[in-house]
């Protein structure tokens, strides 16, 4: 019983997709916030531009 339980411990120990999965789902996260971070950072510009144009032909 406790010989099989030690073999599974190890099969799990030694198994790194668990942790390949891992790796990859945080790459992908920081991506997203990436892509996120810039497009917010666009609209705001793009907000600032078109306000300024609305401004200017009020005028």
């Amino acid at each position: 019983m406790i010989c099989r339980k030690k073999k599974i411990f190890r099969a799990f120990a030694r198994d790194k997709s668990g942790a390949t999965a891992i790796e990859y789902s945080l790459i992908v996260g920081l991506i997203f916030l990436a892509i996120v971070t810039s497009v917010n950072s666009f609209a705001s510009k793009t907000d600032t531009m078109y306000s300024e144009i609305a401004s200017a032909m009020r005028q």
